[in-house]
């Protein structure tokens, strides 16, 4: 159960551990997640930084690349549906509870719960020991008719943002792909805190359409898939559209529609190998033009593969 006045959203616990106002100002450093894979799908392992080219609006920048990412701490939000739709892939929601620990890779990781109908409710503090985690997905019970997604993805943010600054932040969202109820977080005010976090999103989405059913969603990749972020209101329009994929685009995350079929745990498997063999891309800014940022990674010395990165990130103002 939640400590008392955690559930209403826009009161985030603050352990007392840690320091509150330690929010990572990310238009100082840019964190880049970067999947590399080869032609049939398996990663490309053992690239070094001048492999790497990055653009910031078209802008080259210096890279760097994070050579100890093993062994870096993970704070690790899941953030799932019970409203509406969710309690039809339940048995679905029980099994990831049983997966969680593929999610947690090979070094440290703290484990959050968040369920939401038409609010958010913080189940689990952060916790190296993912069982309660599971437990509870094992007994989550089902919400009302609301799925607000963009307050539960707000509420999540902020849980990310008062972790350690030196952890690396995932939420892992399970949910239908549009929005139905959030009173607190609009779509505008998400794009710019996504873009201004560090997080990297990875999505579970049931209930898709059919064509939906038979593609998976890489955030910042070829594939195939529409750019969705050129434009700030082609953003708008696509979160309008799919939350969960345009924040997967957004943050160079993954995206796996799901029904009531046996492929759920392969597509789990999948996401969360994908999530942790990323190579984590950094540069610091020399464009500071307030907004939504265009970022592009490219390969170098001929090295033929698809890239799947960030797309985006949120620059402030000095003054904020």
């Amino acid at each position: 159960m939640p400590p008392p006045g955690l559930q209403d959203y826009g009161h985030p616990p603050l352990p007392s551990q840690q320091d509150p106002g330690v929010l990572r100002v990310t238009t100082n450093l840019v964190l880049v997640p970067t999947l590399v894979e080869h032609n049939d799908g398996s990663i490309v392992y053992g690239l070094k930084a001048s492999d790497f080219s990055l653009y910031d609006n078209g802008v080259p920048q210096q890279v760097h690349l994070d050579d100890d990412m093993d062994l870096t701490p993970i704070s690790l939000v899941v953030c799932v549906e019970r409203g509406r739709d969710a309690p039809l892939v339940q048995e679905e929601i029980q099994q990831l509870g049983t997966l969680l620990q593929l999610f947690t890779g090979g070094g440290h990781t703290d484990t959050a719960l968040v369920a939401f109908d038409s609010k958010p409710v913080y189940l689990d503090g952060f916790s190296s020991n993912p069982s309660y985690v599971e437990q509870d997905l094992q007994s989550l019970a089902p919400g009302n008719g609301g799925a607000a997604i963009l307050d539960a993805v707000g509420y999540s943010l902020d849980l990310l943002e008062h972790q350690p600054a030196d952890h690396r932040r995932v939420l892992l969202l399970v949910s239908e792909s549009r929005d139905h109820g959030s009173t607190h977080v609009t779509i505008p005010s998400l794009v710019q805190r996504i873009g201004q976090s560090n997080t990297l999103v990875l999505s579970l989405v049931f209930s898709p359409s059919r064509a939906e059913l038979n593609n998976w969603g890489h955030g910042g990749g070829s594939r195939g898939t529409m750019n969705l972020l050129a434009p700030l209101m082609m953003t708008y329009n696509a979160m309008r559209k799919n939350i969960p994929r345009t924040l997967v685009h957004m943050t160079g995350g993954e995206y796996a529609p799901f029904g009531r079929d046996k492929r759920f745990q392969m597509d789990v498997v999948e996401l969360a190998n994908h999530a942790y063999n990323r190579y984590l891309l950094s540069f610091h800014p020399t464009d500071l033009t307030p907004g939504l940022h265009h970022l592009e990674v490219r390969l170098n010395n001929g090295i033929q593969a698809i890239v799947i990165a960030r797309a985006s990130y949120w620059a402030t103002s000095p003054s904020g």
